[in-house]
C-alpha cells in the first residue's frame, strides 16, 4: 500500500507556525524581576514577593520583562549615598537610579536603595505601619524611576497623586495626610 499523500491543510499549518520554545522559555519574562540585596542586617525587610507587587503596581506595564535592584543599606551608606549624589549629607529613606537605557525595552528598570532603620524611625514619628510606609517608599521610589519627580509644585501634586491612588488599591491611607 502506498503512503497517503499529506493534507494539503496539514501542511500549511505547518508552516506558518512559529517555532515552538522549550517550556518556560520566553522571549521576556513575564513581569518585573527583583533582585534583592541586604548591606545591613538591621530593620526589617519585606519579601521579594511584596516588593515585586508594590514595584509592579507602580511602574504599570513598563514593568513586563523588566528588573529592578533594590539594596537596603543602613544609615551610613545611605548617607554617603545621599551626599555623593543630591549633595545633601544626611541618611534618607529611598534613592531611586534609573537603569543606563531609558528605552521601554532595556532590562533594567533601575535601582533602589531603601535604608530601613530610617523608614522605621519616620513611621514611628509619622505613626503609621512600618509596611504601609515601605509600600509608600516602594512605590515612590519607582514612579521616579519611570519619570515622576516632585521638583516643581506641579510635578509634586502629580506624583503625589498618583501615589495616593496606588497606595489606596492597596488599602494604605493617604499618606501625605497623615504627616
Amino acid at each position: 500500500m502506498a503512503p497517503k499523500a499529506p493534507n494539503r491543510a496539514r501542511q500549511a499549518n505547518r508552516v506558518a507556525r512559529a517555532p515552538r520554545r522549550a517550556p518556560g522559555h520566553h522571549r521576556r519574562p513575564p513581569g518585573l524581576t527583583i533582585h534583592l540585596r541586604r548591606a545591613t542586617r538591621q530593620g526589617t525587610v519585606p519579601a521579594v514577593s511584596a516588593l515585586r507587587r508594590w514595584a509592579s503596581l507602580a511602574a504599570g506595564r513598563r514593568a513586563r520583562g523588566r528588573e529592578l535592584s533594590v539594596l537596603v543599606v543602613g544609615p551610613a551608606r545611605s548617607r554617603s549615598l545621599n551626599h555623593r549624589y543630591r549633595g545633601r549629607n544626611y541618611a534618607t529613606n529611598v534613592l531611586s537610579f534609573p537603569g543606563p537605557g531609558t528605552a521601554p525595552d532595556a532590562a533594567l528598570l533601575g535601582d533602589l536603595v531603601i535604608c530601613p532603620q530610617v523608614l522605621q524611625r519616620e513611621a514611628r514619628e509619622q505613626r503609621k505601619p512600618v509596611r504601609a510606609h515601605w509600600m509608600h517608599l516602594v512605590i515612590h521610589g519607582v514612579l521616579h524611576l519611570v519619570g515622576y519627580d516632585h521638583q516643581r509644585p506641579a510635578e509634586a501634586r502629580r506624583m503625589e497623586r498618583r501615589e495616593v491612588r496606588l497606595l489606596r488599591m492597596l488599602g494604605v491611607a493617604d499618606p501625605y495626610r497623615s504627616i
